[in-house]
Formats: structure tokens, C-alpha cells, sequence
């Protein structure tokens, strides 16, 4: 069986985007995207909010661009080449390549995908997170800690979720980003 992974970049104090929606300060540097490329390319199918999927979408079809640095033509490439599922009840069309729309999260479902994949799945996006973390579907959580304080905004987890982890791994950076690998224990949903 795979893993389903929940992979983020936060500020210390556990936002992903500021109370604007902003996320510009998470931007990785060359060492930090080179690392989070290797961690990639386990994945076999990433699962979306529609949200987070509108984000990542900006990388469709630049594998093609000759001028793009290059650990961002890696990600792109990655990107081009990996399965997608996003969970929208609003989205009519996917707007990537290798993309299939749900209009619900199924937890009875991303079981079947994990037991019948050779590769790890990744969940993005905090809110389908949450219900996937609440289903008990998420085996690690990966969090780069940006030094960055941001006081508000939207969250890394959401409230009411209490989980047990296990620290796995840690990695620190030049740039001042810490990585962070937890294991995932039993939760308090």
C-alpha cells in the first residue's frame, strides 16, 4: 500500500497564505524546490481542492518552456506527467492535461487508489486535507517552516483537528526553511 502525503509550505506560525490570500513569501529558493522535486517524485497522483488546483495549474505546459530555470523545469515537468484528481462541485472543466474532476470527496475511493497504486498520492489544499485527515487517509505530513511570522490567514490545519505525529525526518536550509516529515498516529476527529 502507498502513502498519501499532505505537503505544505507554512510560516512558523502554521499559515499558508496570508489573511489577503497571499503566498508570495513561501516562494522556494533553488535549494529548497530542488529538494521538494526529489520528494515528488514518488507522487503518482496528487488530489486538489479546486482552489489549490487553480494555483498549481500555472504550471501546465511550461515542461515546454527552454528558458524556465532549471528546478522549475523539473517540477513542470512533473507536473505535466502526474495524475490529478480535484474535488469541485463548481468546476465544469479541467483546465490540465491527465486531470479528472470528482464533485465529492470520497474517502472509500482514495482507499482504493492507495491500495491499487505502486506510487504515493499527495493531498493539496488545507480544506480537503482536513476531510482526508478526519477520514484517517493521511500517512505523513510534510511542512516546510518558512521564518516568517504572519499572525493570521488561512492554516496549515484546520481547527478541531487534534492528531498524533511522529517526527520522521528534519532538514534545514540555507535560506532559513526548516523541513519538517512527520508520521501521522491516531486522531482525534
Amino acid at each position: 500500500m502507498t502513502n498519501l502525503i499532505y505537503s505544505a509550505i507554512a510560516s512558523l506560525d502554521g499559515y499558508i497564505a496570508d489573511e489577503q490570500g497571499r503566498f508570495d513569501w513561501s516562494m522556494p529558493d533553488e535549494e529548497v524546490h530542488a529538494f521538494i522535486n526529489d520528494l515528488q517524485r514518488q507522487i503518482g497522483t496528487y488530489l486538489f481542492g479546486r482552489r489549490m488546483y487553480e494555483v498549481m495549474t500555472a504550471w501546465e505546459g511550461l515542461s515546454n518552456d527552454a528558458g524556465l530555470p532549471a528546478v522549475e523545469h523539473d517540477f513542470a515537468t512533473m507536473w505535466d506527467t502526474t495524475d490529478k484528481v480535484v474535488y469541485s462541485r463548481t468546476l465544469e472543466t479541467a483546465s490540465s492535461a491527465r486531470t479528472r474532476i470528482e464533485r465529492n470527496f470520497a474517502p472509500d475511493e482514495v482507499r482504493r487508489m492507495k491500495d491499487e497504486t505502486d506510487r504515493d498520492l499527495a493531498v493539496g489544499g488545507s480544506e480537503l486535507a482536513a476531510e482526508a485527515l478526519r477520514a484517517g487517509l493521511v500517512d505523513e505530513c510534510h511542512l516546510f517552516l518558512s521564518p516568517i511570522a504572519l499572525g493570521c490567514g488561512k492554516r496549515f490545519l484546520a481547527d478541531g483537528i487534534r492528531i498524533e505525529l511522529e517526527l520522521l525526518d528534519e532538514r534545514r536550509f540555507g535560506n532559513g526553511v526548516v523541513y519538517l516529515r512527520y508520521g501521522v498516529g491516531k486522531s482525534d476527529r
